[in-house]
């Protein structure tokens, strides 16, 4: 989920140890009442001589008590600390320059923390308007129960867009960060998408997560209610000309689709080259097609976007501002389950946790999980349930104190909260390696 929005050395002091000057009291340098004599250069009046490391002595006069100069006092520079002052000087321009040149790339930072079972302010912070004060997640129709601790949901800070690039200085430091990472800006924001257009986006998935959310509660819990896979858009593929956007998708091969990830499976068990007979409701009516899927990215598709509708028995109302993106799924449909049951899911303790969620339960993959990691840690957390998908990430890089749980489904992330809250142990569950 993202956050739309991130001494040079001193000069030596050192002496020769003797005062150079004639007998008489002269100047070392030429004074013209010595003559010839004064003016040899290598006599004993010589101001300056060449020390063993190639610098010279620049001698500096000195006057005694009646006017008359008593000589030189010779300080030597060695030449290394002369280069040493000019690297020094050549590294503050180096950051100078560095601090005002922007760089190509985005750094993803830690960003604030949500009690999915608080207020619609972030963790450690002090509400400051009425929108803030109000609950995270509202139930209205249905009797809630008290909850205690917290379900943490996390985000992730992104520095930088292609307005308003970070300068070398941040990214340089970024990456040497064990809580940052820093992507090229084409990663972050592709070629013909700005700002504006993202951040859209990312509240539209924010809005379906939600609404996924809710109903993967529901069916957790057991509550009946209406739940359609409809074709949300079709590209250049096989379904093309056969079904429409709006058609609502009820069987593949006579097994019943109970959502999206269900419409994946089967017809990953139908096969690619081999033809689906797909039941369907267009326009009020049943009827049924055939479509012969394909295999792209090494998935079997038929070439359409498929979405979920629901009627829900009651209201659920999710309340977050600023934030966009899938990956509070799991933690909002925790949330939702904590306060529609009796007790505490979590047994008071303080939990965080990612992951994209589905109807039925599934828990996918998201993106800055490290950041989440650092995030949940720094909020207190010390239990995290993270999607086994980003093991790969996650291993090398927990933050000291924090227990990562893998888990692919809700009924994995209740058996964990099952153990932290009765205080069982915990020895036979999923985890990502630590290293």
């Amino acid at each position: 989920m993202s956050l739309f929005s991130d001494d040079a050395p001193g000069r030596g002091g050192d002496r020769d140890g003797s005062d150079v000057g004639g007998d008489d009291g002269t100047r070392g340098l030429g004074d013209d009442s010595q003559g010839a004599e004064g003016d040899a250069r290598g006599s004993e009046g010589e101001s300056e001589s060449a020390d063993d490391d190639g610098s010279r002595d620049v001698g500096s006069v000195r006057e005694n008590t009646n006017g008359e100069d008593e000589g030189f006092i010779v300080t030597a520079v060695p030449r290394s600390r002369r280069v040493g002052s000019w690297l020094v000087v050549a590294a503050l321009v180096l950051l100078l320059v560095m601090a005002f040149t922007p760089a190509p790339y985005v750094i993803e930072a830690p960003g604030p923390v949500f009690n999915t079972l608080g207020q619609n302010h972030a963790v450690g912070s002090t509400p400051t308007s009425a929108d803030e004060k109000k609950p995270l997640i509202v139930i209205k129709g249905h009797k809630t129960y008290a909850t205690k601790g917290s379900l943490d949901l996390l985000t992730v800070s992104e520095i930088g867009n292609p307005q308003r690039k970070p300068n070398w200085f941040e990214v340089i430091t970024a990456w040497f960060s064990s809580s940052r990472a820093v992507i090229p800006m084409g990663v972050a924001f592709p070629a013909g998408q700005n700002v504006r257009e993202q951040n859209a986006e990312n509240a539209q998935l924010m809005t379906n997560s939600q609404q996924d959310a809710i109903a993967a509660a529901l069916n957790q819990l057991g509550y009946d209610f209406t739940q359609h896979v409809v074709v949300e858009q079709l590209t250049d593929g096989p379904a093309k000309g056969v079904l429409k956007v709006g058609d609502e998708i009820l069987t593949v091969n006579g097994a019943q689709v109970k959502g999206v990830q269900s419409l994946r499976d089967l017809l990953k068990e139908n096969g690619a080259g081999t033809p689906a007979e797909i039941g369907i409701r267009r326009d009020g009516e049943k009827t049924t097609v055939h479509v012969t899927p394909t295999t792209t990215a090494g998935a079997v598709v038929v070439g359409i976007g498929a979405g979920m509708e629901y009627d829900f028995p009651f209201t659920v109302k999710i309340q977050l501002s600023d934030v966009g993106g899938p990956s509070a799924g799991q933690m909002f449909a925790l949330g939702i389950m904590d306060k529609l049951t009796p007790g505490s899911l979590n047994g008071g303790a303080r939990v965080a946790g990612t992951g994209t969620i589905d109807s039925e339960g599934n828990v996918g993959a998201i993106g800055g999980i490290r950041q989440k990691m650092y995030g949940a840690r720094q909020a207190g957390a010390t239990v995290f349930l993270a999607p086994k998908a980003n093991c790969n990430e996650v291993t090398g890089h927990i933050p000291s104190g924090l227990h990562v749980y893998a888990v692919k489904s809700l009924d994995d992330s209740i058996k964990v909260l099952d153990a932290v809250r009765t205080g069982s142990s915990t020895a036979d569950l999923p985890t990502c390696p630590a290293s």
